[in-house]
């Protein structure tokens, strides 16, 4: 990722609840050939030492990445948060000079690492089930794995095939406008504010978390 410093995201904390929250991510690897990608739902599993941990998810026995994938495969997982567009116009300088460019504003965590394939059963129902602990968290009637029949589960876990992503990095962006002054943050949060659609409220939101920029 590149990733200069003034974008590096700030807190670590923040960092895993924004993992939590999203709870999916592309797995990319390398088949020979191509790159490949699915979207996957994931949980990050961290250790309580502190350390990176690791990112478990599963892919449909159909689907023909973990084919390709072997033990010595590296594997990228991408956490994709909020976006949106920043116009120009919505900054004061603009007016007065010019030189100002569109930009794209956005979240992103990348996990870098070994990727693991298991097949094992009893591997798939423990991720299974914290998978699905995890979502139905909250809900008045709560769905668990145990409240389907045993042998129609013991199927459907024959349908997919767990991923195991051990980390070695972990790179978070939060591209929010930070390389701006005030007068102009200040201008494309009023835009953002402005425009439809969930993605430029999430981002302005983030925006309003920042610090003051440097004078």
């Amino acid at each position: 990722m590149y990733l200069p410093k003034h974008f590096a995201a700030r807190d670590r904390a923040a960092v895993e609840a924004f993992v939590d929250a999203v709870g999916s991510a592309d797995l990319v690897t390398f088949d020979g050939t191509k790159p490949i990608a699915s979207l996957i739902p994931v949980i990050w599993d961290r250790p309580a030492d502190g350390g990176d941990g690791r990112l478990l998810g599963h892919l449909a026995l159909a689907n023909p990445q973990w084919r390709s994938v072997g033990p010595d495969s590296v594997a990228l997982g991408i956490v994709r948060g909020p976006q949106a567009y920043v116009s120009p116009s919505w900054y004061p300088r603009t007016a007065r000079h010019g030189k100002v460019v569109p930009t794209w504003n956005y979240v992103s965590v990348h996990f870098t690492g070994r990727l693991t394939i298991h097949r094992d059963a009893e591997w798939l129902r423990a991720l299974v089930g914290r998978l699905t602990a995890r979502h139905e968290a909250g809900r008045p009637s709560p769905w668990e794995v145990s409240d389907a029949p045993r042998d129609f589960i013991d199927g459907q876990l024959r349908a997919i095939v767990g991923v195991e992503l051990a980390i070695a990095t972990v790179e978070a962006k939060e591209k929010l406008s930070q390389n701006r002054d005030a007068e102009d943050r200040a201008g494309a949060l009023d835009g953002l504010r402005h425009e439809p659609g969930p993605g430029p409220a999430a981002i302005a939101d983030l925006m309003t978390t920042l610090p003051p920029p440097r004078r």
